[in-house]
Order: structure tokens, then sequence, then C-alpha cells
């Protein structure tokens, strides 16, 4: 499916102006019914309109098809809306592009892209960013650290989707199996930065998560202090982890909320504290 050609019924403009509105509006008006779908239907009702100018009807038939639900990862999904555009242009032109082939593609590409979306960007690049913003800030408050993750996350993911969006809609429908057609080569690649992103975490969590034994065994003169003399002897950080465990237990294992891993790690730091364990 070609795209850019001189029977280009959109121009470059049109397709800059709905990367700027995926870019602002890709997750506004989020609801349960339809979670992204008004926000995409948003993006892409300027160009329906262009296309199908002379077709009241069908511009009608592209706005329910577009109002479906639809939920993706926003960034790495910026492709799909770019596809979609492409293939609504294909079938304006009057290529054999029918409704159900538009509508089944988005749907086959919203999981998928989710998926791999927050592994790469959610779960791994993220938490790299923030591991060095806060490396900036820990000791002394240093605003630097939050102003480098604002900087940098916002250039990067806004030329991402810019890029994705424009990359799409260039290569229509052939995006979306560019990448997936090499199943191995995705999963290698998702199983890599999955990896990547676990390794940052856990330095994050050894270098922020602050757990020290605060009692000491004390005998006639002789004064052992459990947290230097034992813990950091056997393993550093061995309190940090535990804890970081035992949390990560509760979150994923038992299902408790935010709230209350909050409320109990209060509870039981003011119950250590109370008795001079910690």
């Amino acid at each position: 499916m070609k795209n850019k050609n001189e029977n280009s019924l959109l121009t470059k403009k049109d397709i800059d102006k709905a990367a700027w509105s995926y870019i602002f509006f890709a997750q506004a008006t989020q609801n349960f019914e339809r979670m992204m779908g008004l926000a995409f239907c948003h993006v892409v009702e300027p160009i329906l309109k262009k296309l199908y100018k002379d077709n009241p009807e069908e511009y009608k038939r592209a706005l329910q098809r577009h109002m479906q639900y639809y939920n993706t990862e926003p960034q790495l999904g910026a492709l799909i809306p770019g596809i979609t555009i492409a293939m609504e242009e294909a079938r304006a032109k009057g290529e054999d592009v029918s409704e159900e082939l538009i509508v089944n593609t988005k749907n086959a590409l919203m999981g998928p892209f989710a998926g791999i979306g927050d592994s790469m960007v959610v779960g791994t690049y993220s938490p790299i960013l923030l591991s060095i913003a806060m490396s900036m800030c820990m000791n002394d408050g240093n605003p630097v650290g939050p102003l480098f993750f604002c900087v940098v996350w916002l250039v990067t993911i806004v030329a991402m989707q810019w890029y994705l969006f424009h990359k799409g809609y260039s290569m229509g429908i052939d995006a979306a199996n560019l990448f997936f057609k090499n199943k191995s080569l995705a999963d290698k690649i998702t199983t890599g930065l999955t990896m990547m992103g676990l390794i940052v975490i856990g330095g994050v969590a050894s270098t922020t998560v602050s757990a020290k034994i605060a009692y000491q065994f004390v005998s006639g003169d002789m004064v052992i202090g459990i947290q230097e003399q034992i813990f950091d002897k056997i393993m550093p950080g061995v309190l940090p982890l535990i804890l970081t465990l035992v949390v990560w237990y509760l979150l994923d294992k038992k299902k408790w909320s935010a709230t209350k891993i909050i409320l109990a790690i209060v509870v039981f730091s003011a119950v250590m504290v109370a008795l001079g364990i910690m």
C-alpha cells in the first residue's frame, strides 16, 4: 500500500497537524466505555473530513468506526493512528480497503503495541531516567534531578511519537508487519529490555530504600552493633532487599493496594522505632 505519491489526498501539513493532535490529546477524555476511543477519533476527524468531504455518509461511518473502544500504550502506539490514516486515505482513493479491515487492524495492533510499549517505555526507559534523576538530588535535594527527568522525557518521547506517527503513515499496514512478522526477534528485544529494566529497578531499590537495625547488643564493656558488625558483614543492603521483596509480594501476589502498602509501612516503622529496633 503506497501512501506518499503524486495521487495523495493528504499533504504533509495534514499529517503534521494530526501528529501534534495525537501528541497532546492521545489520552484525553478516557472513560471505561471507550478508553482512548474518543481521543483517537478527535485525532483523525480532520483527516476524515478532508478525505470524505464529498461523501457525507462515508464520513459519518468513519467517525462511528473510530469512536469504538481503543486502548494501547500511547508512545509506541503512535504508529497505529499513522497506519489508520494511511488506510483511510487508500479507502478514500478507491482502493480495496474495507471498513472491517481498518477496524480489525486497529484492534489487532492494540494489544501487541501495548505489551511491548509498556515493557520498553514504561518498564525500562522511564525507570532508567528516574534512577539517574534521583541520583542527582538524593543527598541535597538538587532541583536539577526533576528538571533533568522532565526535559529529557518530554524531548525524547515527543520526538519518538512524532517519528512513529509519520512512519506509520508513510509505511501503512506494512509498518506493523515489519516488526511483528519476526516474532522471535520481537520476543528477544522485549526480553532483553525487560531484564535491563529489572536490573535498573534493583539498583534503585538498593540505593533509595533505607532500613537499618539500630539495636545494639550490650554485655559489660562489649557492644555489638547488629547492623554494622553482622548484617553489613554478611550482605550489605540485605534488609532493603527483604523489604522490597515483601512489598512486591504484597502488591503482586496478595493484590494489596498502594495505599494499604504505605499504611502498613508507616505502622511497621512506628513499631520498630518505638521498640528501639530500627
